[in-house]
């Protein structure tokens, strides 16, 4: 009986040597491109928090002048002079975008192209999981809404792994599954190795329109792969946001 207790005692305090190697083991994604970024624009959205703010941090670091597209805008000034402290690129600029509301959308891509030329990396970062059902301020189911329709369409579709970050703040038996696990999963900077990786690893243009996992081209279901029902899916998407199908 003492010995099985012992056993139980001894299981959470090796998991918790382990974790550190566990954790690296399935994060095994890392971006190892060494390009600099001095005179290039990028915005990324949801980057007050999580994987977002971490990969604002490195654009900013590499030199980049990164617009953090956020809809609390109050965070994200605190983030921009976080970032600008820890990297000395004092262009790191918070702009207002609320996903949920294409009115802000599009106020949001005026304003930018009133104040910059050219936008050379884009990260479609932010989105909601598990959130209770409710509608955008256009009427649409809110996951669809932000996560598809205001998100837009994107060059590659990224999938960071399972991140500790606020996306399953909606639910509590998630974040409680998250705490549990903690030592498992992902940081954030870890987290956003894949958008990284999309963004500054060069030549990888000829690979538009694929799907990355740990910093890798991952296999999507067939349906994923399907012209006509992706054809089908940008026609519904413009029908419904009022913009020209081609």
């Amino acid at each position: 009986m003492v010995g099985f207790l012992l056993l139980l005692l001894l299981i959470p305090f090796l998991l918790y040597v382990a974790a550190p190697q566990i954790r690296k083991m399935l994060s095994s994604g890392v971006c190892t491109s060494t390009v600099q970024l001095p005179g290039k624009v990028a915005v990324v959205t949801g980057a007050n928090t999580g994987i977002g703010k971490e990969t604002a941090k490195e654009l900013a670091q590499r030199g980049a002048r990164v617009y953090l597209a956020c809809r609390d805008v109050q965070k994200g000034e605190l983030v921009a002079r976080e970032i600008q402290t820890m990297t000395g690129n004092e262009q790191v600029l918070v702009r207002k975008l609320d996903l949920s509301d294409t009115k802000s959308i599009r106020a949001f891509a005026q304003d930018f192209l009133a104040e910059e030329k050219h936008l050379h990396i884009l990260i479609n970062n932010a989105g909601v999981m598990m959130c209770p059902y409710s509608k955008t301020a256009d009427g649409f189911e809110m996951h669809m809404g932000v996560n598809h329709l205001g998100s837009g369409v994107t060059a590659y579709s990224v999938h960071p792994g399972t991140v500790q970050s606020e996306l399953v703040r909606h639910s509590s038996f998630m974040r409680w599954i998250w705490r549990l696990f903690s030592f498992f999963i992902k940081t954030p900077q870890q987290g956003a190795q894949t958008s990284l990786y999309c963004a500054l690893t060069e030549g990888l243009e000829i690979l538009s329109g694929k799907h990355f996992s740990d910093c890798h081209v991952a296999l999507v279901s067939a349906q994923a792969r399907n012209e006509t029902i992706a054809r089908r899916l940008w026609d519904v998407s413009c029908d419904l946001l009022g913009l020209p199908m081609d």
